[in-house]
């Protein structure tokens, strides 16, 4: 299985031994040794992918990198944060997700309202099997965690991922936002509730997600 290890907060080493990877179009910097390349399309495989992109209009391209040697990755300077997945399914932004073990499964899952705030289409990306994958972050990610008894409320610009059994709602009305006088429009927030991890970025995409 390739080797994921972090030079830096940057930049993503992968050791490749035989084995493939999947990454972000256009993100690897360097790399040494035998490698492979192979362009795929985002959104997923299978029939299911290909109505998603119709959908959403995601022009999100993936390649396949295989071989022998070392292989770096990295995104307009980002912050890149690792997550280990042992048989459960990472959500992720498809712009936040950087790079991941070829053996995971890439999917799309409808997120309904919380997809059409952000601007980022009705879909989010899931991973999911056992293995590594790398996500990005404008500024060092932070982790929360969610629980029966503490249910957590997200700006949809700082959202990147979750893991876990979360459900989420789509909450509009008077938020922190919205007290603090930022913004003319309505605000609105993702809310998350049961049990699981929450990566939030300490900076918002630029989307029309807090003001509609």
């Amino acid at each position: 299985m390739a080797q994921f290890r972090l030079q830096g907060s940057k930049v993503l080493a992968v050791d490749l031994t035989g084995d493939a990877v999947k990454a972000k179009n256009g993100s690897m910097v360097a790399y040494d040794g035998q490698m492979a390349f192979k362009k795929m399309s985002g959104g997923g495989e299978g029939l299911r992918g290909m109505v998603t992109r119709r959908l959403t209009g995601e022009q999100m391209t993936v390649m396949e990198v295989q071989g022998h040697g070392t292989c770096f990755f990295a995104d307009r300077a980002s912050e890149i944060n690792l997550v280990n997945l042992h048989g459960e399914k990472l959500y992720v932004e498809s712009s936040n997700l950087l790079c991941t073990d070829a053996g995971l499964r890439t999917g799309t899952t409808f997120t309904g309202l919380r997809g059409a705030s952000t601007g980022n289409g009705l879909f989010t990306t899931t991973v999911e099997g056992s293995g590594q994958a790398a996500i990005i972050s404008d500024g060092p990610a932070v982790v929360l965690r969610v629980s029966a008894q503490y249910p957590l409320s997200v700006d949809p610009g700082a959202y990147i991922a979750h893991t876990g059994n979360l459900q989420q709602s789509f909450q509009s009305g008077v938020t922190f936002r919205t007290l603090m006088g930022e913004g003319s429009g309505e605000a609105f927030q993702i809310r998350f509730e049961g049990e699981g991890l929450v990566y939030v970025q300490p900076s918002e995409r630029n989307t029309v997600g807090g003001d509609i």
